[in-house]
Formats: C-alpha cells, structure tokens, sequence
C-alpha cells in the first residue's frame, strides 16, 4: 500500500501501518510545510501535549524529542515551541519510525481496471500498483485567498508579486522597509503581522468584523470546573477531540457551522503582548475588489458602514487559511475524483477514514469534514492515526 504525504498525519499513519506488519511505500518531503511554508521565527500555537506525532509505542513524543536532543524538555502549557524545533521532532520521528521514506512525489493516482487496487506513477517514472492508498498531503495546495485577491494579478498570488498566501514566505526579512497589509484575523494572520513587523516592515492587519481580533486566555485563567482538552477547557473543545466518530454522524449542516465556530480565528494567548498597540488593525466587511498600479496593490474594502475605501501598500499578504478542494488534488486522476462522494469539496468519509472508494483513505486536514476540526491539529493524529490503521488492515489483508 502508499502514504502519499510525510508530515505528521503521513508519518504517524505509517508508523501504525508499519506496526500491523502492513507492506507499505510512504512518499513526500518530509515536514515540508513546517520547514518551507511557515515564516522563520514562528512559535507553534499548540501547547507540548498538543503536538505529539502519534506512534504506535512509547518514546516518541516531543518530550521524548527533547531528551534525545540534549535541549530543554517542552512539556507545560506555558512551553512554546519554535517551529524549528517541531519540524526537527518530525525528523527524528521518521527517522526512528518511518526510516524508508520515499522523496520522490506522486504524480498520479488511478484506480485499476475492475476496481481493486490502485496504478500510482511516480515523478521519477515508476509505476506500480498499490492494494490501498492514504491520502495525508496536508496543506500542500490548498491555500485560499478571498476571490479578489485570488485573481488580482495574471498567474495568481506568488512570494515575488504584489500578492501572496502567507505560506508563500519563509523568510520575512525581505519585507524590511516596506509597507504589508496582511488580511486575516488568525493566529496565522496575527503571528505574521508581529514577526513582518519584528523584522522592519511596516505593517497593518485587514480583519473581517467588529472586534474580529482576538487572543485565547492564558493557562492560569482556564476555567477549572470544565472537562480538559489538548486546546484548552471547554465542553466542546472536549467533545471535538475525543469523540470525532460521533462529530461524523451529525447533519452536515451541524458539522459545516461547528467547523466555523470551534476553534475558529483566535491568536495565541502570548502573542497578545507583541501585537496590540503595535500592529494597527482596520476592521472591514469585504474586500471589493483590487488592481495594481506601478507594482502596488491598491484595494477597495467595504468598512463597517458600508462605505467604500481604498489602502495601499507595497504588498498584500493574505493569511486566510487552507480550504479543502478535491480538485486541487490534481495527483488523483479526474475520473477517481469524480467518483469519490464529496461535500463542497471535501471527501465524505465513513468510519475508519474510508471514502466511498474502497482502497482510499484520507487522514489531516482532509478529513476534517467528516471527523471535525481536531483534524487540522497535530494532537489529531492520535484520535486518527489507530483507526485508519485497523481500517486498512481489516480491509486489505
């Protein structure tokens, strides 16, 4: 079988494959989007005990990481970890646990003539066939930008133009001396304008709504008479992380508004201190529209009041997040695509992280329809990372 994908959702499913004895390839960068596609400096909002790849024995956990590093155990809420530090821990883990990775890509995915089984072809030229295929790409061409900042410049948004997703952007130090809007009112969005305006940019945040910024409470202020959960205490952050099989037998329409409302935008209780009365913000009701003039991008936004106002700059970063699209996952063949059951845009999964392909399994982000927002987050692997595993085992061998 294939693991198309070596983040911690991809490592963590073969580490579990690999334990049942499963023949399995696993292909991808590993850690790609910690180390290429998240801005140098970054501090990872999850705490210590909600960013543990899961594994299928004891000894791997950040901790673990730590120990075997020789650096300062990250282990309390009040921990931070450098994103450095995490994309490490994810080397190591493979390291240890996945020790064949492929770092090859995938190209392409088709099911076999009479439906058992897969034919995947490799950028390296191999093909071969594949009993089962678990799909953990991550983030990795998923990026979404409002649709006027998606089309405002010919060949869409990039780190050179006018226009960019904030995962096009390691390095923010090239944004020295020049102004950035950054439109977004996330972690992403907020953790971006502090360090764009740490390293000398001048920076202005464009956020949706009244009071559309703000930040979590800090671990000493968690109410204590709620149940406890890998992002804080609340009765549905509880729910969500440990009942993800009862999130996937509610209504669509319940899951579409949960997955709006829990652990939706919120930055990170520390960078509070960094960013108010230093990052101005302009709250807004939508951008209109946007053109650029001599390389600068002009944008016409609806305030609160409706009314119609223009802001410049040198640059427009949007850090408006991940969207899952079936389509974007252009690796999969257009006729495997169309017969895959779908919710805008999402696979539809039934229990064991099945979609209604048998042999194809989804597990990260684009599961987190089905199985709820724990899915965007490391500590979901835990919850995933066993089932897909016992799933794939019961039907293939």
């Amino acid at each position: 079988m294939a693991v198309i994908g070596a983040g911690p959702y991809g490592l963590s499913a073969a580490a579990h494959l690999r334990a049942r004895s499963l023949p399995v390839r696993v292909f991808g960068s590993p850690m790609a989007s910690w180390r290429e596609h998240m801005p140098a400096g970054m501090l990872l909002k999850s705490t210590p005990a909600a960013s543990t790849i899961d594994a299928p024995q004891a000894g791997h956990t950040l901790a673990d990481y730590c120990d075997a590093a020789g650096i300062r155990r990250l282990v309390t809420d009040e921990d931070l970890i450098p994103v450095e530090t995490f994309a490490a821990y994810g080397d190591w883990f493979r390291e240890r646990l996945v020790p064949r990775l492929e770092q090859v890509r995938v190209v392409s995915v088709e099911r076999r003539a009479g439906g058992r089984g897969y034919e995947l072809k490799l950028d390296s030229g191999e093909q071969f066939t594949a009993r089962a295929v678990v799909v953990a790409t991550g983030l990795s061409g998923l990026a979404r930008l409002p649709a006027a900042l998606d089309s405002a410049v010919p060949g869409g948004p990039s780190a050179t133009g006018p226009v960019s997703h904030s995962s096009h952007h390691r390095d923010l130090s090239r944004f020295a001396g020049r102004s950035v809007l950054v439109v977004g009112a996330g972690q992403s969005a907020l953790e971006n304008a502090v360090l764009l305006r740490e390293a000398g940019a001048e920076v202005r945040v464009l956020a949706r709504g009244r009071g559309a910024v703000g930040f979590g409470s800090p671990p000493w202020r968690q109410p204590r008479l709620r149940p406890d959960s890998p992002f804080g205490r609340a009765w549905s952050l509880h729910v969500v992380s440990h009942y993800a099989d009862a999130y996937r037998l509610l209504p669509a329409r319940a899951r579409h508004h949960l997955v709006r409302r829990v652990l939706g935008p919120l930055g990170a209780w520390w960078l509070r201190e960094r960013f108010e009365g230093r990052v101005p913000v302009t709250p807004v009701r939508a951008i209109r529209a946007v053109r650029i003039e001599d390389g600068r991008p002009v944008l016409a936004v609806a305030g609160l009041d409706g009314a119609t106002a223009e802001l410049s700059a040198d640059h427009v970063m949007a850090a408006t997040g991940y969207r899952v699209d079936l389509a974007a996952m252009d690796f999969l063949g257009p006729g495997l695509r169309t017969g895959l059951a779908a919710d805008r845009g999402s696979p539809a999964l039934r229990a064991g992280y099945r979609s209604s392909l048998s042999g194809l399994y989804f597990t990260g982000l684009p599961a987190a329809f089905s199985y709820g927002p724990v899915m965007r987050f490391v500590c979901g692997t835990e919850y995933a990372s066993p089932r897909l595993a016992k799933a794939v085992a019961a039907d293939c061998w």
